[in-house]
This record gives structure tokens, C-alpha cells and sequence, in this order.
């Protein structure tokens, strides 16, 4: 199984987390919450293209009721093939992560 690049799982995540909610600008804010990271719009809707042409996530258009007036809502789910990759990357970070120590206290006590 191909390895999904950082920033696709990173996403995938936030979309996992939301559920029910994940729409462009709470996929955004999930995504810097987690990562502590300013993300560009940009940048996220372009991963988003990316796992949806590649099958992980689907799309559904909502359109806003009259109290919200403007564009209609994009909210994105995980498909099974999603999951998959989710699955296989979170078993792959436990595997490889398996005897290392909390780096960053190593990395004091070296200094």
C-alpha cells in the first residue's frame, strides 16, 4: 500500500474528526488546531481536490438556507478507501515510532 504524503493524512484526520461538519472552513480550523499552523485556504482545498480525485473522500453541495444567504457548502466524507489509508497510516506511525523516547526531552538532556 502507498504511503499517504503528511499533509493528505493530516486532512483526512481533520475530516474524521468533524464528522458531520466538515466543510471547507472547519476542515481549516480543525487542521490548525491539530498542527498548531497557520494553513492557507488555498493550500487545503487543493489537498482536498487531490484525495477526492484519488477516492478517500466524497463531497455532498448543501445550499444555505435563506437566513445565510451566499455560496452553497462543500462538506467532505471519508470513504472506505479513506479509512483504509487512515488505518494503514496510523499502524505504520505506531510501528516505526515503537522504542523511540520523547525526542524532545532527549534532545535536552544532549545539550
Amino acid at each position: 500500500m502507498n504511503f499517504l504524503p503528511k499533509v493528505e493524512e493530516i486532512i483526512l484526520l481533520s475530516i474524521w474528526k468533524l464528522k458531520d461538519n466538515a466543510y471547507g472552513i472547519s476542515i481549516i480550523e480543525q487542521v490548525e488546531k491539530d498542527t498548531g499552523i497557520k494553513w492557507l485556504s488555498g493550500s487545503v482545498y487543493g489537498v482536498l481536490s487531490r484525495l477526492k480525485k484519488n477516492g478517500y473522500i466524497a463531497t455532498a453541495r448543501v445550499e444555505q438556507s435563506t437566513e445565510q444567504s451566499g455560496r452553497p457548502r462543500i462538506y467532505y466524507t471519508i470513504t472506505k478507501s479513506g479509512i483504509g489509508k487512515l488505518i494503514f497510516a496510523q499502524k505504520t506511525n505506531q510501528k516505526i515510532w515503537v522504542n523511540v523516547p520523547d525526542l524532545e526531552k532527549a534532545g535536552k538532556s544532549t545539550q
